[in-house]
């Protein structure tokens, strides 16, 4: 030990007179701080370091505190699921899509949903106009939901769905299908978003206030720990934290606080910690900051370790792994010189590569002008693919482990992150945080100030506000027709013109009752799209009994 404090000591030393050195020389007029804001030292060294233990703070693969990766093998093992995600127009438009991605060599099915169905409206509503199939699939009923994955064995794909008010809903239609498959429930696999904390701070897509929300998140996971056990019921979401402006301490910081926050409720709903927390799953972004993004991911799966084995009680040490999808930043790609999205993509691609992810979708390069066309999902699709089979990052084990930046960068995003926890825990945890607009108000201003720097030139985006060009070629885009609307409006008359209404009737009856008695809504809800109810219909319920969220616009 004594020989390492010397050595440290020189170190310290050398390295002060490099920086004398360093000084004398003209530095590039470029911001050296991270697209977060965090500062970067010019050079890190083991001075950095000093106090860090490699067992307590990295350890193995597969190993507590799974900084280096939740496996053991981690890609030696198992590539990446590498899940394109995909939905537009009808359903059977979508299905076609999901068929033409699985032949190119995706291996993992994930759905964008359109905005009435986000919403928890079905397709004929007043308030579906203009918006059906045109940002993800239009599902009304289980007709639709039968449509979708028609031809698709749901026990041979891992199935993603991003939806979240609704998503009960959509899951039931999901294991009604599969039922009718002759899929048995505890082969299916796959992920439900369910995150409604995150809507209530970035993405402002709901249904009924934050309490009867989280009820109901709880209950899909409540009943996936008994029924569909291989399931994700939630997948704990950075990614639309950090579209809506945050920092990247932010969307760790939040992102855990909301699992801590579903931990809780869960508990105390009387589920024991381990039932469920083997199944609980992540979403993060990936930003343009590449070494910035590799340390966020091993600084989520050291941080969810410790909290769930020292703060939250798990024992299972499958409790403990971070499980984490991870998606390129939507919001890092430009209109402008589309073609520039492509490089972005692959670096981001990359960093959840090196971070370890264990699941990736890559934008693809219009998804700024529109739903991406064949031609731009093929080549976002051969990104990651190229990535796994030609650039050789797979051959070693978290291959920056032991970079003094990225080790010193790992650590200060964990001290800020939990930072901000214990701030959430003094205002009585997530959801009264949120109800007093905290990190909702914490996001505009990093937005704000990230803008400002856009447009003082202090950050750069190539195309946007440095090296522009005047005219640009026209690029190609996907149109959605037009004819969709009417399309699905005509199959859904069809579906209530076939179904027993009456026993629609009783099941919206059943679904109110057990709403208002606080049940699981899974089981009356099932039933209730075996017999074709709508989710609409079912949303209704849901407004009824629980209200309607009503913005309170903190800032």
């Amino acid at each position: 030990m004594e020989n390492d404090k010397r050595k440290i000591t020189k170190v310290r030393e050398e390295k002060a007179a490099w920086e004398e050195r360093y000084k004398d020389f003209q530095k590039v007029d470029v911001d050296l701080t991270t697209v977060s804001g965090m500062e970067v030292p010019p050079l890190s060294t083991p001075c950095d370091l000093d106090g860090s233990n490699y067992l307590r703070d990295l350890g193995f693969p597969g190993s507590y505190p799974f900084t280096r990766g939740i496996y053991d093998s981690m890609y030696h093992g198992k590539l990446w699921t590498m899940r394109q995600f995909a939905g537009f127009g009808t359903p059977r438009d979508t299905n076609k899509r999901f068929k033409f991605l699985l032949e190119q060599g995706q291996t993992g099915l994930s759905t964008a949903f359109d905005m009435p169905t986000l919403m928890g409206y079905d397709c004929d509503h007043e308030r579906a106009k203009g918006e059906v199939g045109k940002e993800g699939v239009s599902v009304s009923s289980l007709a639709d939901m039968e449509a979708l994955f028609d031809g698709i064995s749901l026990d041979k794909v891992s199935t993603s769905m991003t939806i979240n008010c609704t998503a009960i809903i959509i899951l039931a239609m999901y294991l009604v299908v599969a039922e009718k498959q002759g899929v048995r429930w505890d082969r299916l696999d796959g992920t439900t978003q369910n995150d409604m904390l995150k809507e209530f701070i970035a993405q402002r897509e709901w249904i009924c206030p934050p309490r009867p929300s989280v009820k109901i998140v709880v209950d899909v996971i409540e009943f996936c720990s008994k029924y569909v056990p291989k399931w994700h019921p939630v997948s704990i979401s950075g990614y639309h934290i950090r579209e809506a402006g945050s920092t990247a301490v932010q969307e760790l910081a939040f992102t855990v606080a909301d699992g801590i926050g579903y931990v809780r409720e869960c508990i105390e709903r009387g589920l024991q910690v381990d039932e469920f927390g083997p199944n609980l799953s992540f979403f993060f972004n990936v930003h343009n900051d590449f070494l910035e993004e590799v340390a966020k991911f091993r600084a989520a799966r050291r941080m969810w370790a410790n909290i769930m084995r020292d703060r939250l009680g798990a024992e299972n040490p499958k409790s403990w792994m971070l499980k984490t999808h991870a998606q390129t930043a939507g919001c890092s790609l430009t209109a402008q010189q589309p073609l520039n999205n492509i490089v972005r993509v692959t670096i981001q691609a990359l960093a959840a590569v090196l971070g370890g992810t264990q699941s990736l979708h890559t934008n693809s390069m219009d998804e700024t002008l529109s739903l991406p066309t064949e031609e731009a999902v093929t080549v976002a699709l051969r990104t990651q693919q190229i990535i796994g089979e030609e650039s050789g990052v797979i051959n070693s084990i978290d291959p920056l482990g032991g970079s003094y930046l990225i080790e010193d960068l790992t650590n200060r995003i964990e001290t800020e992150a939990h930072d901000y926890i214990r701030r959430i825990d003094e205002l009585g945890g997530i959801i009264e945080a949120i109800d007093k607009g905290f990190p909702q108000k914490e996001i505009a201003d990093s937005s704000y100030r990230y803008q400002q720097r856009l447009d003082n030139g202090d950050k750069v985006i190539v195309g946007v506000n440095r090296h522009t060009v005047e005219d640009e070629t026209p690029f190609p885009t996907l149109r959605i027709d037009e004819e969709v609307a009417g399309s699905q409006m005509d199959g859904l008359r069809e579906v209530k013109r076939r179904r027993n209404k009456r026993a629609v009737q009783q099941h919206l009856k059943s679904i109110t009752k057990a709403a208002k008695s606080g049940e699981n809504l899974m089981p009356y809800i099932i039933d209730a799209v075996r017999d074709y109810a709508t989710l609409g219909e079912i949303s209704d319920v849901f407004r009824e009994v629980f209200g309607i969220y009503r913005d309170p616009a903190y800032y």
